[in-house]
């Protein structure tokens, strides 16, 4: 009988596809990579033309040897692991390890762990594209050079176990210069008025908003142009000048791509992207639902294409008409747009079979599993949906010179937002009486003003972080999650709630990287270097010219900063602090979480506390001392030392100065001090340094 070996790269994506193939397979699992670079040294003979010098991951022997046993014994190999660049890598890494004759070992991919798609995979079993192998190859080679090269400067002129790469201190510098954005931005002051008019009949009265005049719209940027607006309305009458009444549709979402799943899954579940690409691959790899088996619930989950298979787009859009009616059927679907390359030989991210509705196997998954697999059936339904329709109303209500407006929409057609629903979608707007008409009179207005400030950029969320790395070009769909992992835990970064904070740590290594590898950390230099590995999968450019063409450069700039850069005295720096234990001076030490005091008689005297560095600024509120303090996951803001007893913070440096206006602390922001209370709005140019 004719033995068929079938390697995947987890056991439970194994024991989901022996339920599918007969008797005349075994499927076994590599459990991930098998090779890689040595830990201890770079791993690539610079000069032997770049050759890679790879060897076998410490604990896999004995697994590459039961492998090797049953590749002997079968008569046809079948390499099935991811359908990606590194399951591809992976593949070719099995193929040399085990020393498979590639007449003997095949590459099968599939999309979906489906018994149609597995059997259609092996009867279409092709070679190991040694393209995608050299793309993957490059990229891994990049990171390790810059890694092994950058990293040990960073140990010497900072602090042991910090780490540079291609897209980490990319995604680091993206963060620090938000920080500095929000620290720089200066609010700006203006007003909203809102007018209440009586409606006859009506029991709620209408509310239209300050337009401006009836030529143009007014920004107003004080209270006292405000209440010179109200003053000349409050007595005039109005009239209803223009009623405008039109439908508007709201198309139906594409489906999830990997980096758009990620952004989602943050914002509506809270997940983080390790998360949600951990829990993704579960669903993947198979789960056990009743009346089915082990299944695999949804489709590969490292994509960046929204297109579907015709026939998983035929199969939604019957489920479709039989649940919600043909008119909720979508006529037109919507394909990728964008010039930059994407993985198209991958679908969307959907659910393998659409019947299988989130309600149906809910018992059968955990509560995180459940509410990914929700949201991805969800927005793959809602793809094969029609557009949402509202009737929107808008008035136009002019007197005094002045106009309002006001505006309301319903909705005529819920199309697919009888499935999916965003944040945004959720927004009901106001109802406008169907009694207002054109030309009619308004008695004087109820007026309210209210007072506003512009406000600075948000911090970077996870998914927005993502969603900016994936519009620069920078990275791929596999390395948002670990990019943003690794930053963390090296505390380069805080991540508190949603936002993402740069930590002192972060700030140093950033400005290391700045001024030593401006072009590592450069946006378009990243961006460009990503699409050349994208030549390289093409089979357009050769992946040893990217690589050796990158690596003299690197070793300029490694050198020159070598050289250069002055060693970041961080540790052992004596202060006037005695310790209480046994008397000696505190010395300045570095941890995870930065600075702190710690006891120079260690390990006799294991004495700590948290260092506070002091800004040679007196605290407004009780004199004492303003110093730079942490919260507990890293994020820098100044406070009074005093504290709990004095209650006085702040985010932004403190200048020492007192404002004129109302003798709140001034804020240096930028080349400007600006008043900590945000109300008095006062500014003067600053000479603070």
């Amino acid at each position: 009988m004719v033995k068929n070996l079938v390697i995947v790269e987890s056991p439970a994506k194994a024991e989901t596809i022996k339920k599918f193939l007969g008797k005349n397979y075994e499927v076994l699992a590599s459990n991930g990579h098998v090779r890689n670079f040595p830990k201890s040294r770079l791993g690539i003979d610079v000069d032997n033309d770049f050759e890679p010098k790879y060897i076998t991951i410490r604990g896999k022997g004995e697994l590459l040897s039961e492998l090797r046993k049953a590749s002997k014994k079968a008569d046809r190999v079948y390499l099935a692991t991811d359908p990606d660049r590194e399951g591809e890598a992976i593949s070719w890494h099995l193929l040399e390890a085990l020393g498979l004759d590639s007449k003997k070992a095949r590459r099968i991919t599939f999309n979906e762990i489906t018994k149609n798609a597995v059997k259609k995979s092996i009867k279409e079993a092709r070679d190991i594209d040694m393209n995608l192998v050299n793309s993957q190859q490059a990229r891994r080679m990049l990171d390790r050079m810059i890694g092994y090269k950058i990293s040990p400067l960073l140990w010497a002129k900072v602090k042991s176990g910090l780490s540079a790469g291609r897209v980490q201190s990319v995604a680091l510098r993206l963060i620090c210069d938000r920080e500095k954005e929000i620290n720089s931005f200066i609010p700006s002051e203006y007003w909203t008025i809102d007018a209440s008019f009586n409606i006859e009949g009506e029991k709620k009265p209408l509310i239209a908003h300050f337009y401006g005049t009836q030529d143009k719209k007014l920004q107003i940027d004080s209270k006292e142009k405000a209440d010179e607006i109200i003053a000349a309305v409050n007595s005039t009458e109005f009239t209803v000048s223009d009623i405008k009444i039109s439908e508007r549709s709201k198309k139906s979402p594409v489906p999830f791509t990997t980096s758009t799943l990620q952004q989602e899954a943050a914002k509506v579940l809270n997940f983080s992207t390790q998360k949600t690409m951990r829990i993704a691959q579960q669903l993947y790899e198979g789960v056990a639902v009743k009346g089915h088996g082990t299944i695999g619930l949804i489709t590969y989950l490292r994509t960046d294409s929204i297109r579907i298979s015709d026939e998983a787009d035929a199969m939604c859009r019957q489920f479709v008409e039989e649940n919600y009616g043909k008119e909720y059927v979508i006529k037109n679907t919507r394909t990728n747009v964008s010039s930059r390359k994407i993985q198209d030989a991958h679908e969307a991210i959907r659910p393998t079979y659409v019947d299988i509705t989130p309600v149906q196997v809910k018992d059968q998954l955990s509560r995180d599993q459940f509410r990914l697999y929700q949201l991805i059936w969800k927005r793959f339904v809602a793809s094969r949906m029609e557009s949402a329709k509202y009737e929107t109303k808008s008035i136009k209500i002019d007197g005094g010179g002045y106009r309002f407006t006001a505006a309301a929409s319903k909705s005529v057609f819920s199309g697919y937002m009888s499935v999916y629903q965003t944040e945004e979608d959720k927004e009901i707007s106001d109802v406008i009486s169907s009694k207002i008409e054109k030309g009619m009179k308004l008695s004087s207005a109820d007026c309210e003003s209210c007072q506003h400030f512009t406000q600075p950029p948000t911090h970077f969320t996870e998914a927005s972080l993502v969603k900016t790395l994936e519009e620069l070009g920078i990275g791929r769909p596999s390395t948002y999650a670990p990019t943003i992992t690794t930053i963390i835990a090296r505390r380069y970064v805080a991540k508190e709630k949603k936002n993402l904070y740069v930590t002192e740590l972060g700030e140093i290594v950033n400005e290391i990287m700045m001024k030593a590898f401006a072009s590592i950390v450069d946006v378009n230099f990243t961006a460009n270097l990503e699409g050349l590995l994208d030549c390289v999968e093409e089979g357009t450019v050769n992946w040893k010219t990217v690589v050796s063409n990158f690596y003299p450069d690197l070793i300029s700039a490694v050198e020159n900063a070598e050289e250069k850069l002055e060693k970041i005295k961080i540790e052992d720096e004596v202060t006037d602090t005695i310790c209480e234990h046994c008397g000696r001076n505190m010395v300045i030490k570095y941890g995870p979480h930065g600075k702190f005091l710690a006891c120079p008689g260690f390990p006799e005297c294991r004495n700590t506390k948290p260092y506070f560095e002091k800004t040679g600024i007196k605290c407004p509120d009780c004199g004492g001392d303003i110093v730079i303090k942490k919260t507990q996951k890293g994020r820098k803001y100044y406070g009074c030392i005093n504290n709990p007893e004095c209650e006085f913070m702040t985010w932004q440096k403190p200048s020492g100065k007192l404002c004129p206006k109302c003798g709140k602390m001034l804020l240096v922001k930028g080349n400007m001090l600006v008043c900590m209370e945000n109300v008095c709005g006062y500014k003067e140019k600053s000479k603070i340094v």
